[in-house]
Parts: C-alpha cells; structure tokens; sequence
C-alpha cells in the first residue's frame, strides 16, 4: 500500500510539474467585454467529460453590473433530442486586457478561461488553457466554412493542442 501511495504521490508531482513547464497560452491583447457577451455556439472541442455528448451546445455570457459574467451553457446530451443540460457558471474577469477570465461551476474551484484569439468581427473566438486540456473553438451563428474551421484549428494547434482531440459539435440550425 505505501509503494502504490509513493507511486500516486509521484505521478501527481510529475503531472503537475509537466503543466507548469508549459509556455502559458498567449491572450487576446483586449477584449471589449460589451461586445463579446451574447450567444456563442460551440463549433469544436476537446471537452470536458460532461460535455463529450454534447449537441447543440451554445455558452451564453451577460455581463453583470457587479462586473462579473453570468453564464448560462447550455446542449443536448447524446443528439439532438436528448435530454437539455443547462449549467450556469459565473466567471470573473482577471486582468486588464478582460482576455483572463476565472470560470466557477462549483464553489470554490475556478477553472482557468483564456480568450485566446477573437476575430475582428467578435464572429469566431477561442477559449483556452495553460493545461492544454480543453479547448473551444465557437462562433456567433451554428456553423462556420470549412476554410474558417480549418484556419481555428490551425490557431489551436499553434497554441499548442492536438487536432486530433477536437471533436467536432453536432449543431442544428434554429
């Protein structure tokens, strides 16, 4: 029992030790907060385990006059007519640029956010991680040209993200 404990104890240092060598992902320079709340629809992503099924899947931000980001994420589990799930995180903005956002699902973890790229149109955005864990390509309308897609992917990939973890989202138009 005390040699698998040293081995668990170990493997979480080395893990952790991986994920602080790693560059930290670079941020958008500044994100007009007004203009980035509203609807995105999620395009692509290495997803969490709650959203490995997800369809339909939109994040939806507004922000709050205490200056904190209500968020409502919400998609359909195994297709398009599965059962609605619906979280509602809230998110604080972590630096000046507003590209630093710390998102809370349950009290008291905060998971890193990081806006890492938005066009210049507030069309197309992605959300990532130092971890390089998760990643979300997302868009304002349910779907995007493969041209768009590809080029979000290769962002993704220079960020440091396998492409080959994207899974793409099943979205239905309104």
């Amino acid at each position: 029992m005390r040699y698998f404990f040293g081995i668990l104890v170990s493997s979480i240092l080395l893990t952790s030790c991986a994920s602080m060598s790693k560059t930290p992902v670079p941020t958008v320079r500044q994100i007009d907060l007004p203009r980035f709340m509203g609807d995105w629809y999620v395009i692509a992503s290495i997803p969490t385990f709650l959203e490995k099924q997800a369809y339909n899947a939109v994040e939806s931000y507004r922000l709050d006059p205490d200056g904190t980001v209500a968020t409502t994420f919400t998609f359909r589990k195994g297709s398009f007519e599965g059962p609605l799930k619906t979280m509602k995180p809230r998110a604080w903005v972590r630096n000046d640029s507003n590209a630093v956002w710390g998102m809370q699902f349950i009290w008291p973890i905060e998971a890193q956010y990081l806006i890492a790229h938005v066009n210049d149109e507030y069309t197309e955005t992605i959300i990532a991680r130092d971890a390089r864990d998760y990643v979300w390509i997302m868009a304002r309308t349910p779907a995007i040209t493969p041209d768009a897609y590809q080029h979000l992917v290769s962002l993704a990939e220079g960020f440091g993200y396998d492409a080959s973890k994207l899974r793409r989202v099943p979205q239905q138009r309104p």
